[in-house]
């Protein structure tokens, strides 16, 4: 639940009838397979119940808007989600993600510092993390029982049906209760399979796709995060297997100076979705992501990746790795009303999306409901029983979901000076 200064401090308009239905018009609506202009979407409840019909209550939109799937961070740690970044020294990487553990413990700076915030208040600045940026879905991998308490508490929907373990490797951090029997109940709930994969460079990193085929863990539940060390063999296999790789460009080059195999990935018909990671070592958010994803991809191959498979990457690419693509990340009748819709600074929808900034978000529903806006539907937030507040970001008011400002004083009075935090620009 919110947390009781939350609840105070937020706003839910009183004595107005709840908006159960309602619809949008005048929407270019953009999805990975089809651009469709001037469609009125109805909502009814949680879901879209319509791309033709209007409803008895419009929201009023301006011309000229793009709506797409509510993004997906098929990757991030919710509890990491701090600034400055812990890496490597200049001019040196790491051999694999333990030495990343090792320069995080000793980094007694940071540490102390995020010591003084508790694990609520990282976990709610790691949601608004992600809601700032579109994001109404996020992956925080780390066992069941460290994140459950706090998951009902955020204003963004974080998976919770998941098996996992931290690496396949014997310096892993041992969460869960072991591959196989952590890949046994994927299988047997119908559940992803998340672990970090081969993230370096050593012989046992980069026998991660061995050992989980030796066990008999090889298979289309699998969702495996980072993948700098895959061979020709491995991407071969894990595409047979059907299996779902997270890119985390930002991360991987901050701590390894390489990313993972890209183009040969797709070539292969790998489902590939793309991740933050934390702020420890990745991007401040999921659109800063994506466009360092194309930088990267172009400096590598010298050629595009093209913008609509970018917005795959981050919509019904990790909706399908988290098998809930009948579910969200994509824009149809009978979908959960998960919708992001962008004020655009360029006229092709897929360029529109790598060019976006929080400011242009015009809303950011999820299951209907608004958790971020421009403040001009402030009643939609009301009308929808969403407890939000004002907040000016770069200059525009908008409404969010609980109190990100208040959150922002907390942890500024508890760490005991005007901390900064990018993903959180909001104006004093």
């Amino acid at each position: 639940m919110w947390r009781r200064d939350q609840v105070d401090s937020a706003t839910i308009l009183k004595g107005q009838r709840v908006l159960h239905t309602y619809s949008l018009r005048g929407l270019t609506l953009v999805t990975t397979s089809e651009v469709l202009a001037g469609r009125a979407l109805k909502i009814e409840n949680r879901r879209i119940c319509s791309l033709e019909d209007s409803a008895k209550h419009e929201v009023r939109l301006a011309e000229g808007l793009f709506c797409y799937p509510a993004l997906l961070n098929v990757h991030d740690h919710l509890r990491g989600n701090y600034l400055p970044r812990i890496g490597p020294t200049d001019g040196a990487y790491y051999l694999n993600w333990s030495y990343w553990e090792n320069d995080l413990r000793a980094s007694a700076v940071v540490l102390d510092e995020r010591a003084k915030i508790d694990v609520e208040q990282m976990y709610q600045l790691s949601a608004y993390k992600n809601l700032f940026s579109g994001v109404a879905t996020a992956n925080d991998h780390i066992t069941h029982e460290f994140n459950e308490p706090f998951i009902p508490g955020l204003p963004i929907r974080v998976i919770r049906e998941y098996t996992l373990a931290h690496e396949c490797s014997s310096f892993d951090l041992k969460w869960g209760d072991g591959i196989q029997i952590e890949h046994r109940r994927a299988v047997e709930r119908d559940h992803p399979f998340i672990t970090h994969l081969e993230e370096g460079f050593d012989a046992e990193s980069q026998d991660g796709v061995g050992i989980l085929a030796r066990l008999g863990c090889l298979d289309d539940h699998g969702v495996f995060i980072h993948c700098i060390g895959f061979s020709d063999e491995d991407i071969r296999q894990v595409a047979a297997a059907g299996a779902s790789v997270a890119w985390c460009p930002a991360s991987n080059l901050f701590m390894f100076n390489v990313t993972c195999k890209v183009r040969k990935m797709l070539e292969a018909g790998v489902n590939l979705s793309i991740g933050t990671d934390s702020t420890h070592t990745g991007s401040v958010n999921l659109l800063e992501e994506m466009r360092l994803a194309r930088e990267t991809y172009r400096r590598m191959y010298g050629e595009e990746l093209e913008p609509r498979r970018i917005a795959a990457m981050v919509t019904a690419n990790p909706a399908r790795a988290f098998r809930l693509q009948g579910r969200t990340g994509s824009i149809a009748a009978g979908m959960l009303a998960d919708l992001l819709i962008l004020r655009p600074r360029a006229s092709d929808p897929y360029e529109a999306l790598l060019a976006a900034q929080i400011e242009d978000i015009e809303l950011l529903l999820l299951e209907g409901t608004p958790i971020l806006g421009a403040a001009e539907h402030e009643e939609l937030f009301a009308l929808r029983e969403c407890p939000y507040t004002r907040v000016k970001v770069r200059g525009r008011a908008m409404c969010a979901k609980g109190d990100p400002a208040g959150l922002l004083a907390e942890v500024r009075r508890a760490v005991g000076f005007r901390k900064v935090l990018d993903y959180l620009p909001l104006d004093d």
